[in-house]
């Protein structure tokens, strides 16, 4: 999966412009991204704060380990 050039807290920052009344085309262009990638991070981040961003990054980071050492096991047997 490719990695995003941007951090969760720049993702929510982005968001919060937009809800503050920045333009959503405006937004994208300054910030070098696409509506659609704008839209994706909507619905994913909604009205998440930072620190509950950085706190799903921990979680989603978390299973992907606990995927991988399932994967081993079932391998292994």
């Amino acid at each position: 999966m490719k990695k995003s050039r941007f951090t969760d807290e720049q993702i929510i920052g982005f968001l919060k412009q937009a809800e503050g009344g920045m333009p959503v085309k405006e937004l994208c262009r300054l910030g070098g991204f696409s509506d659609a990638t704008f839209y994706k991070w909507r619905a994913k981040f909604g009205d998440m704060q930072a620190s509950k961003a950085t706190r799903l990054r921990e979680i989603e980071s978390e299973n992907a380990k606990l995927k991988k050492l399932l994967a081993e096991s079932t391998r292994v047997l």
